[in-house]
């Protein structure tokens, strides 16, 4: 590649035109073809005679500049002068003497810029194109020729031409540019139409992001660019000074603290009210005069609140999130003393909606296993880890997703041990792991290893860590890992229900809590499995489990039992009161005798009866038939005791017992000689 001395040695000076002859040698340097230079000569020289101050140029209208509307056919020029002046102009940037606005940038089709850069010999242009696509490949993006663009509009943009020159500032001026062209009213003569604009757009902000994740490897920025197409939780309209004031500085205060999601969550909530609050009363300018009023007729507008889109009410979890906002904000207001917030709280804990306490939702085990072989069975090694690792360890969703490359060792045993980062809890733990799942960890790790990420700062200890699931230089959203992936799980297992996904994530965590607890596993245990704080939320998974009910249930109330007295019988009869049902579940094993259950209602009092073998409200069942076996020979053996030291009275008593015992063992069915239990105590006559 060669090119005129004279074109490596531009410098960046004020605006101004290159002369005829140097232009000519430029060209030259493209074809050789002498009508071809003489066109291309021609369009510079009507270019400088209408624009001999380059300054009246840049003046001009956009669409003017431009020279003709986005695919016309045929052809159809607005300015043909500026039209085909492209060429020209595009030199002028290459050689130092002017840079292009963002307007320009972005509704001109560069088609051959790259070519133009190596016809003008930009070496330090062509050299950090060719570092940023090796670079950005290492990462693991594709690389193609619009991978790029967001790098050639900031090097037309800025007029230089070094990749290590740019900055976070510069993502974000392009970033701002792009919004702005999207809101021009003529967005259509450049681009077709609003819908087509759209589409190119996306394509530069996935340009811009690919931009920022390579510069933030370098280490030319400080953070990772936010993930393409995010958008804030909600359009905000413009609030009173005052108001909008306070809700920042509240912002920045718990962000001491809080998470970024439950910042946002917060100001979200915070700025709803505000501008209903600035509806309502216009007068108000800060918070000072909120009051107990305020917050309950604003509760009633979130219940009257239908979602334009499907016409829904909030849901409970929804209004409580938002109030709940409220009540921190104005409870540390009133604590910091702010000026413009109310002096007294004005919303409790006891004005939030209760939520209703659902029970822990389980995969049933045949559901459970026709889903774990569809996951197997993934094609995306991201996908099949990160659901293993939640079937077998009962991690939450953000905890596995932040993971780090080395979260993988062994127990003395051998047994795979998984360490689980500081997650809503703030606290680290480390749990044992099927094999299962940690064979597809270090598939996944095999995969980082390999990988030259400069990693990422944690959003908790702000560490700058390697993370396992880590794609295309950043992190994988849980969306990807876990909705989509179990999207493709379910319905390969045929468990789609409308939505295309029948079982969330999060399932598996509650089938991980009452495995456990049905197996008998402790409950310090549950909780250090599943990162719960206090006892109280290990508990749901600790009562009676749905198959222990079933079991004592079918015991108890199923064919072959002997139930004796009135409520018994209206028990059996389905004829009780649910509170009469609920006391009797909840105190069954509280009233477990020797040989059986009692099952005396509250209303009945307590129970004056100490031979309970007599008494009406006593249970039997098979269960218990080797101890009805086993004291009823000790009762004839007491008996006969009793006789050779002529106690009449207990002689009696014995064997009224052993009659008794008889009997229930003729109800149940069971023969009297038969097997007998052993851990009985022995008695002996007194």
């Amino acid at each position: 590649m060669t090119a005129p001395a004279r074109l490596l040695m531009a410098t960046r000076a004020a605006r101004q035109h290159a002369d005829a002859d140097e232009y000519d040698a430029f060209v030259a340097l493209q074809q050789g073809n002498r009508l071809y230079r003489n066109r291309c000569n021609r369009f510079r020289q009507h270019f400088v005679d209408r624009y001999p101050d380059l300054d009246e140029w840049f003046s001009e209208p956009l669409a003017v500049r431009i020279g003709r509307e986005y695919r016309a056919a045929p052809r159809t020029y607005t300015d043909a002068t500026n039209a085909h002046a492209r060429g020209y102009l595009l030199y002028l940037c290459l050689t130092g003497r002017i840079t292009f606005d963002w307007p320009w940038l972005l509704a001109v089709r560069l088609l051959k810029v790259w070519a133009y850069v190596e016809r003008a010999g930009r070496i330090d242009a062509l050299d950090s194109r060719r570092t940023y696509r090796a670079e950005a490949a290492s990462l693991g993006y594709q690389d193609h020729n619009s991978s790029d663009w967001a790098l050639t509009r900031l090097f037309l943009h800025t007029g230089d031409f070094e990749l290590r020159a740019f900055r976070t500032e510069h993502l974000s001026e392009t970033a701002l540019a792009i919004t702005a062209f999207g809101s021009r009213p003529d967005v259509s003569v450049f681009h077709g139409s609003p819908a087509r604009h759209r589409h190119v757009a996306r394509d530069w902000r996935v340009s811009l992001h690919q931009l920022g994740v390579v510069l933030y490897h370098r280490g030319q920025t400080a953070e990772l660019p936010r993930n393409v197409g995010a958008q804030p939780w909600a359009v905000r309209p413009p609030l009173p000074t005052g108001m909008k004031t306070l809700i920042e500085r509240y912002a920045e205060a718990r962000a001491l603290t809080d998470r970024p999601g439950t910042i946002e969550h917060a100001r979200v909530a915070l700025h709803r009210f505000a501008a209903w609050l600035a509806d309502t009363e216009p007068g108000l300018s800060t918070f000072d005069r909120v009051n107990r009023d305020h917050i309950v007729a604003y509760s009633a507008r979130l219940a009257e609140y239908r979602n334009p889109r499907g016409g829904r009410p909030l849901a409970i979890s929804s209004k409580r999130w938002h109030l709940a906002a409220l009540s921190g904000f104005f409870r540390d207001g009133a604590t910091w003393e702010w000026d413009g917030m109310p002096a007294h709280r004005v919303l409790g804990a006891g004005d939030l909606p209760k939520m209703p306490r659902a029970l822990p939702r389980y995969i049933p085990e045949d559901q459970l296993s026709t889903l774990l072989t569809a996951i197997r069975a993934l094609d995306c090694p991201y996908r099949r880890a990160a659901l293993l690792v939640a079937r077998w360890s009962g991690a939450r969703r953000g905890e596995i997703a932040r993971l780090g490359l080395d979260c993988l060792d062994r127990y003395a045993d051998g047994t795979a041990r998984l360490r689980i980062p500081a997650g809503k809890t703030k606290t680290e733990r480390a749990v044992p792991l099927h094999e299962e799942a940690a064979e597809a960890i270090r598939a996944v790790q095999s995969l980082r290893y390999a990988a030259t990420d400069r990693g990422v700062a944690d959003e908790l200890t702000g560490v700058l860590t390697r993370y396992l699931f880590v794609q295309h230089g950043q992190m994988i959203s849980t969306k990807y890992l876990f909705d989509s992936g179990l999207k493709i799980a379910c319905a390969a297992a045929g468990l789609s229900d409308t939505d295309g996904r029948a079982i969330t994530a999060h399932r598996f965590r509650h089938t991980v809590g009452t495995q456990l607890a049905e197996r008998g596993a402790k409950l310090h245990t549950i909780m250090a499995m599943l990162g719960h704080t206090s006892a109280d939320m290990s508990l749901v998974y600790a009562q009676i489990s749905d198959g222990e009910v079933l079991r004592d249930y079918q015991a108890v109330l199923g064919p072959g039992a002997t139930i004796a007295g009135p409520s018994a019988v209206a028990l059996r009869a389905g004829i009780l009161p649910e509170s009469a049902v609920d006391w009797l579940k909840s105190n069954f094993f509280k009233t477990e005798l020797e040989l059986g259950h009692c099952l005396r209602l509250p209303q009945e009092g307590p129970c004056e009866c100490d031979l309970y073998l007599t008494c009406a409200k006593f249970v039997t069942t098979p269960a218990y038939a080797p101890r009805l076996r086993r004291r009823r020979r000790l009762e004839l053996e007491l008996a006969e005791d009793a006789d050779t030291r002529g106690w009449k009275r207990e002689v009696e008593r014995h064997r009224c017992t052993a009659e008794r015992l008889q009997r229930l063992l003729d109800d149940l069915g069971e023969a009297v000689d038969g097997p007998e239990a052993k851990d009985l105590p022995e008695m002996s006559a007194s």
